[in-house]
């Protein structure tokens, strides 16, 4: 018998059924809000995680990279007046949200426990909140939403970017699951899972965007 401990879905705490195994990885599917998600003591810890996030290319003036990151700031753009308060969680060593909003005179500060680990800011209410190719590392992504959502102020927005799975996709090939810091992986069930359980009044997925409504 499985170790539930180790096969524990970290969203919503049911025990997890085999799903995919490499010489790596083990990979767990749960029957309840359809999440993927590896075994528990082959999650990296902090300092392989600091590595991996350091090797990252996140150079905020790269056209590229901006470019990525314009589904979350085009709809922050079109949603929000310059006066909004917004926080750019998870923002990395390279918050290119952050600059493109600053460059347009929007009010943001940043938070990220590895590059702006300031926990004070976890004590604010916000407009809204980007969370940009952030959610799949989430070690506790049932603690992580539950703030998520404390953090949004009435008709606020969380403005998610993440990889969905879908069972058309071949997982063996599937570049996305290669990193080693995805730890969770969503599929669209999974994102409805969450706005029905964690306090959001609605949420809409657009390819990689998912925006939660408060």
């Amino acid at each position: 018998m499985q170790n539930f401990q180790k096969n524990y879905c970290p969203l919503c705490n049911t025990s997890g059924d085999d799903f995919y195994q490499d010489k790596n990885q083990l990979y767990f599917k749960c029957p309840n809000c359809l999440g993927i998600f590896i075994e528990k003591d082959l999650r990296p810890n902090r300092e392989t995680e600091l590595s991996r996030y350091l090797k990252h290319n996140n150079y905020i003036e790269d056209i590229n990279f901006q470019k990525f990151v314009s589904p979350i700031t085009s709809s922050i753009m079109r949603d929000f007046a310059l006066k909004d308060k917004e926080l750019d969680f998870g923002a990395g060593s390279g918050p290119v949200i952050s600059k493109i909003l600053e460059d347009n005179n929007y009010n943001i500060v940043q938070y990220d426990p590895f590059f702006h680990n300031n926990p004070k800011l976890l004590n604010d209410k916000y407009d809204y909140i980007a969370c940009c190719e952030v959610i799949e590392h989430f070690h506790n992504p049932k603690q992580e939403f539950i703030l998520l959502n404390d953090l949004l102020d009435k008709n606020g927005k969380l403005y998610c970017m993440t990889n969905l799975y879908n069972d058309s996709i071949d997982f063996d090939s599937w570049d996305y699951k290669n990193d080693i810091t995805h730890i969770f992986i969503y599929k669209k069930e999974t994102i409805y899972w969450i706005k029905e359980h964690f306090g959001f009044t609605d949420v809409k997925i657009d390819g990689r965007l998912i925006t939660f409504y408060n």
